[in-house]
């Protein structure tokens, strides 16, 4: 089983991409997260889910492991298939599918194309109360030319958010709230502030709201 690929991109096209990995070119589905973080040319690393069928081996490329980890939990819920959660994924960020699950907000899900609206009930029920799926434990690298020429590494940007929440979580879980109670306080304070909040800050809006 392929878990990442880290090669030049040869190719980046509509819903899908090449990237040459010692002379062999491995042709991996992609969203439009993804898509817009390669340029061809370029060095790459993503993380892949692999699915492995009757008919054919089918890799899946993701810029993040929080976006990988969330195609697979996605795909739990009965009717959501790879093309639905990429669908999803590609209008959400690994922090609005959590936020959204956590207030059931199926109309966030609906807006993904091919998700009607009693999947997207589906998915925002099913997923309600579960924490942040657990990843394999390690970043993706992207390498961009430096103005001397050389390469340079560039960690992904958006995965701050997640931090975020989380810490913020297991601090309102270790004072003893229930954890779907904390996953539902958290996501509604964090939609109050304009970016990203002191930690501080989030817990103590979480707390009024529980006591709403």
């Amino acid at each position: 089983m392929i878990g990442m690929i880290s090669g030049v991109c040869l190719m980046a096209g509509t819903g899908e991409a090449i990237v040459d990995c010692g002379g062999v070119g491995y042709l991996l589905q992609c969203g439009s997260r993804t898509l817009g973080q390669l340029v061809e040319g370029e060095a790459v690393r993503l993380h892949v889910e692999t699915h492995v069928r009757e008919t054919a081996i089918t890799l899946f490329g993701f810029h993040s492991e929080e976006e990988r980890a969330w195609f697979t939990r996605l795909q739990s819920v009965q009717g959501v298939g790879p093309k639905a959660a990429l669908a999803i994924l590609d209008i959400m960020s690994p922090g609005e599918i959590l936020s959204a699950a956590s207030l059931e907000d199926k109309t966030a899900f609906a807006r993904a194309s091919g998700v009607g609206p009693k999947l997207a009930g589906r998915i925002a029920i099913e997923l309600s109360g579960k924490p942040a799926p657990v990843g394999r434990g390690f970043q993706p690298v992207f390498t961009k030319p430096s103005s001397s020429g050389t390469t340079e590494a560039s960690r992904t940007e958006g995965l701050s958010d997640m931090a975020l929440r989380n810490d913020a979580i297991s601090a309102l879980v270790n004072l003893g709230i229930p954890q779907s109670d904390a996953l539902r306080a958290v996501a509604q304070a964090y939609n109050t502030f304009p970016e990203d909040p002191p930690l501080d800050d989030l817990i103590k809006v979480a707390l009024k709201e529980l006591s709403q």
